[in-house]
């Protein structure tokens, strides 16, 4: 498993990037902007990981900026923690049977979230390219919040 980043929801993306950026010193990696999506997704990273963040795309933070004004509640601006795994089947498998519930699971055979104790979402995502899809995942229904 590889650590990959953490998602931030953030409200003012001028005065994020400032406090992030000018601030705090980080860099940015990149951004994804989605249209349909409505959404602004920007990776920052600390000038020490700067190889290993262009490189791996890892450790990095996710600032992600909705569009549309939302109030985020229960801790919902601080989105999830993401680590890469090898296998998501085996990965989603062992965890399942050591009582750990699978919130979203990976149908896609690429993405699947759990939760933590403490209620953080957790995103654990296929390395390289998703797998194949199969049961009993393609049928699993998601559980909860996520």
């Amino acid at each position: 498993m590889r650590f990959l980043h953490t998602m931030i929801r953030v409200h003012d993306l001028d005065k994020s990037m400032d406090f992030y950026c000018t601030k705090l010193g980080l860099l940015e990696s990149h951004r994804i902007e989605s249209e349909a999506g409505r959404f602004t997704l920007i990776y920052l990273y600390a000038p020490y990981d700067e190889q290993q963040a262009n490189s791996m795309q890892a450790p990095l933070i996710e600032l992600t900026y909705n569009w549309d004004p939302e109030h985020y509640t229960g801790g919902r601006n601080f989105g999830h923690l993401a680590f890469e795994v090898d296998d998501i089947y085996a990965t989603c498998q062992q965890l399942m049977a050591q009582g750990i519930t699978i919130n979203r699971p990976p149908r896609d055979g690429y993405m699947a979230f759990i939760r933590s104790p403490d209620e953080i979402s957790i995103e654990l995502l296929q390395k390289k390219q998703p797998l194949e899809p199969q049961e009993p995942w393609v049928s699993m229904e998601n559980s909860g919040c996520w």
